[in-house]
C-alpha cells in the first residue's frame, strides 16, 4: 500500500478528519484526563454540565477500566462506533491514565482507531510512545506561534516544576507544539491542529499558525470560533461571526485545508457529529448498565402523509447551507410523489451576530420561530444549540446535501423513520 492509499485508508472512518465519514461512522470521546498542564483564557473545566456543548466538559470521570467496560455497551447501541478518543477535560498527555487506557482499549477492540487531542506541551518526549500504544490520529491546539500573541492566549503554564505567565509560557509551550507537531507527522500521525480564533487577540495572526502547520507536516486546520465561557479571562470577549469566521478559513486554505465541519465536542461526546448522545451514557458504571432490555418494533405505517419540509440552500436547487448560516429557506411540501413549492423563510437579517453568546442564542431561537409548522429542516450542518431549539418545536433536524428534490425524499423517510420509533 502507497503512502496514498494509506492516507486514505485512515480517513475513511474518521468522522473529524473526513467530512463524508462523519455521516455514518461515530466517535466516543472517554473521559479519563482531568488534569490540565496550562490554564487557557478561554476555557473552563468543568464537570456535570449536560446542557454545555463545548471541550472541556463531561457528566463524569472514569478510570481507564470503567472506561473500557462503557465502550463495551455503547458498542451495543452504537454499532458504527469507529474511533475512541481523549480529549480531556483536561491535557490527556498530563494524565498518566491516558496510556493505561490506550493500552486497554488498543487489546480489547483492535478494530477501533485511537485517536488524541493535547495543547501540546507534553508531546515531544511522548510521540514514540503513542505511536507505540495505537494512536494515529492526532490533534493539537495551537493558537500562536508568536510568543507575544501566544502571552494573550494563556494565563499560565505548569513547566519543569514552576508556573510559568506571560511570554516566557508561551515561548515554553509554543516551542513544545512545534517540535511535538513535527515529530508527530514524521512518525506517521495525521495532525490535526486546532486554532481557536479570539477576535481581537490572535485572529490576524491565525493565517501565521497555519502557514507553519503546513511546514511542520499537519494535514489540517480546525479553526474553531472563541466561545466567551462565563467565569474565563475571555468571557467579556465576543464570539467571531459566521462571514469572519469563512473569511479566514478561505484565507488559510490556500496553504493547508480547513476541517469546516467541526462541533466543538464535549470531553464525553458519543455518536455521530452533530447528534451528540452522551446525555443517554452519561453516569454509565458497571453496576448501572441497563438489564433485561425489551427491543421494540416499529409501526410501519403512516400512509400519503403531508409533509413541510424547509431546506437551506442559496439557490431552492440545491441543499448548500449550514442552518445557522443560511440567508433563507426554501419551503416545500412533499405528498406522496408529489413535491410543491411554497416560497421562502427569511432570515437574512439575523447574519451578523456572533456565533456564541446570548446574542447568538437568541438568533437561534427567531430562527426556529420562523420555521413553525415545518416537520423536518434539511441542512448541510447544524450546531448543537440549533438541533435542541428545533426538537424542542418537534422539528427534526436532517443533515445533507446535494440535489434538493432527492434530500426531500430521503428527508421523508428520515421523518417516518423516527415517528414510527415513537411506537417502538
Amino acid at each position: 500500500m502507497n503512502d496514498a492509499e494509506q492516507l486514505d485508508a485512515m480517513l475513511e472512518t474518521h468522522p473529524c478528519y473526513n467530512e463524508c465519514a462523519h455521516k455514518k461512522f461515530a466517535r466516543m470521546h472517554i473521559p479519563i484526563a482531568p488534569r490540565c498542564n496550562i490554564q487557557c483564557n478561554y476555557c473552563d473545566r468543568r464537570y456535570d454540565c449536560s446542557n454545555e456543548s463545548r471541550p472541556g466538559v463531561t457528566s463524569e470521570i472514569l478510570t481507564p477500566e470503567e472506561a473500557v467496560e462503557k465502550i463495551r455497551y455503547v458498542m451495543t447501541k452504537v454499532p458504527y462506533l469507529s474511533v475512541i478518543g481523549i480529549a480531556g477535560p483536561g491535557d490527556p498527555l498530563a494524565n498518566e491514565e491516558t496510556f493505561r487506557a490506550l493500552e486497554l482499549v488498543k487489546k480489547e477492540f483492535p478494530q477501533l482507531t485511537l485517536c488524541l487531542s493535547t495543547n501540546g506541551l507534553a508531546l515531544p518526549p511522548n510521540v514514540e510512545r503513542l505511536k507505540e500504544l495505537g494512536v494515529r490520529f492526532l490533534t493539537v491546539t495551537m493558537n500562536a506561534v508568536d510568543p507575544k500573541v501566544g502571552a494573550k492566549m494563556y494565563d499560565f503554564v505548569h513547566w519543569g516544576g514552576k508556573t510559568l505567565r506571560g511570554e516566557e509560557a508561551a515561548t515554553v509551550l509554543i516551542r513544545n507544539q512545534l517540535d511535538g507537531i513535527q515529530k508527530a507527522a514524521a512518525a506517521g500521525m495525521l495532525v490535526k491542529v486546532n486554532v481557536v480564533m479570539a477576535p481581537g487577540i490572535n485572529s490576524e495572526h491565525i493565517p501565521a499558525v497555519a502557514k507553519k502547520a503546513k511546514e511542520l507536516g499537519a494535514y489540517i486546520v480546525n479553526i474553531l470560533p472563541l466561545i466567551p465561557v462565563p467565569g474565563t479571562k475571555f468571557e467579556g470577549l465576543r464570539a467571531p461571526t459566521a462571514a469572519e469566521r469563512k473569511a479566514l478559513q478561505d484565507m488559510c486554505e490556500v496553504d493547508i485545508r480547513q476541517m469546516r465541519h467541526c462541533r466543538q465536542c464535549r470531553a464525553d461526546a458519543i455518536g455521530l457529529l452533530g447528534e451528540d448522545r452522551s446525555a443517554e451514557f452519561s453516569h454509565y458504571t458497571c453496576a448501572g448498565r441497563a438489564k433485561g432490555e425489551i427491543e421494540g418494533t416499529a409501526i410501519e405505517s403512516e400512509g400519503d402523509t403531508k409533509y413541510r419540509l424547509a431546506v437551506a440552500s442559496s439557490d431552492g436547487k440545491n441543499v448548500d447551507e449550514h442552518f445557522g448560516h443560511a440567508e433563507s429557506f426554501h419551503v416545500f411540501t412533499v405528498e406522496g410523489m408529489e413535491i410543491r413549492s411554497e416560497g421562502t423563510i427569511d432570515v437574512a437579517e439575523q447574519q451578523d451576530v456572533p456565533l456564541f453568546g446570548p446574542g447568538h442564542r437568541i438568533k437561534m431561537e427567531t430562527t426556529v420561530d420562523k420555521l413553525k409548522g415545518i416537520d423536518a429542516v434539511i441542512a448541510t450542518q447544524y450546531g448543537e444549540p440549533a438541533i435542541e431549539l428545533l426538537r424542542e418545536r418537534g422539528i427534526i433536524p436532517v443533515q445533507d446535501k446535494g440535489e434538493v428534490e432527492q434530500a426531500l425524499r430521503k428527508a421523508v423517510g428520515s421523518v417516518f423513520k423516527e415517528r414510527a420509533a415513537v411506537f417502538e
